[in-house]
């Protein structure tokens, strides 16, 4: 059976099959195809809106690839009060957005009760608008008060299912397994849960990413947020070369053929290693566009890698420019929440 058909119906393949596709172009027109028509099954030719709140640029860890890593003295860093964070969620709001994403580096000047008392704040104006939170790891009782404030969903990358290529990419207090218990956490908490790689990563094999496929099965997560690996200039890894844009459309069609239901997004970095690169990745089986509703002033230092597009658009700029090139993608953004369909 052609190994395409055979994902697609059995969601599933072996290490070796998995190797093949991923080390094989001439897959890649049959993936998409296959893809689309999954994602279409189940999403229609919808696209939800995310809108994503950098709240703050600080960081307590030193994960070796980002650009906004404790130790980078080069940044110049901010961190946005409540009502900041509320006047973003109003304008997102009138613009259409019902989710709204706080995400920022592992900054623990906000406690979890800032953290809870803006999560609630939201909710209260935006009933009918969800929250995710991407702040990193935290323990169970924190991620308890998040949930029962009303936080609807958790973003947080595992960035590699290998504890030897995680390694490599964190410094020797961070650990896979802390990574993947508040992954678990949150699961058993009752959040929608995102998980995710970078494609590409310094030292990251084909084998890893079989490794992540397999992780992810474990799992079971709502979203997955996969996106090619971009250099920063003040990191170790400077000079070694962005991940693949090819690489990366595959790796989204062979996801969104193992978990139909997922969420799936087109990603900023996907966008910045390609001008197209966000309609490709629709076009690959992915359904979620993640626009800035951050501040105009703070974008260009919240920056995971270099050369990051849209630091300098408003956000009424930013949603018509998406809306235009999601329609000639051939798909229609729309204005709900956009809950999981499992």
């Amino acid at each position: 059976m052609d190994l395409v058909l055979k994902l697609k119906q059995n969601k599933d393949l072996s290490d070796e099959e998995f190797l093949h596709l991923l080390n094989t172009e001439q897959y890649d027109d049959a993936l998409r195809i296959a893809a689309d028509e999954v994602r279409r099954s189940v999403y229609k030719d919808e696209v939800f809106l995310r809108g994503l709140i950098e709240f703050t640029n600080y960081c307590r860890n030193n994960c070796y690839y980002c650009g906004i890593r404790g130790g980078n003295a080069n940044v110049e860093r901010y961190r946005l009060s409540k009502e900041e964070i509320l006047e973003c969620c109003k304008e997102g709001y009138s613009l259409g957005f019902r989710t709204f994403v706080l995400q920022g580096g592992e900054d623990m000047t906000y406690s979890d009760e800032e953290i809870c008392e803006i999560v609630r704040s939201i909710k209260k104006l935006y009933p009918d608008a969800a929250v995710t939170l991407s702040i990193g790891e935290r323990e169970y009782e924190s991620y308890r008060k998040y949930k029962e404030a009303g936080a609807d969903r958790y973003l947080l990358r595992h960035e590699t299912a290998t504890d030897s290529h995680y390694r490599k990419l964190h410094p020797s207090e961070l650990s896979l397994e802390h990574r993947k218990n508040c992954l678990y956490n949150l699961k058993e908490l009752g959040f929608q849960v995102g998980a995710g790689f970078m494609v590409g990563s310094p030292g990251q094999t084909m084998e890893n990413i079989v490794a992540d496929f397999r992780f992810l099965q474990e799992l079971k997560p709502d979203m997955i947020g996969i996106g090619p690996f971009i250099p920063h200039k003040d990191t170790i890894f400077k000079e070694e070369p962005a991940g693949s844009l090819e690489l990366t459309l595959r790796i989204l069609s062979i996801l969104r053929l193992m978990f139909p239901y997922v969420l799936l997004p087109a990603t900023t970095a996907l966008g910045t290693i390609a001008p197209n690169g966000r309609e490709l990745g629709l076009k690959s089986g992915a359904n979620v566009v993640m626009p800035n509703l951050s501040p105009k002033r703070f974008r260009e230092q919240y920056a995971l890698y270099d050369h990051k597009i849209c630091t300098g658009e408003e956000a009424a700029e930013c949603r018509k420019c998406l809306e235009v090139r999601v329609q000639a993608a051939g798909y229609r953004i729309v204005n709900d929440r956009g809950d999981v369909k499992r």
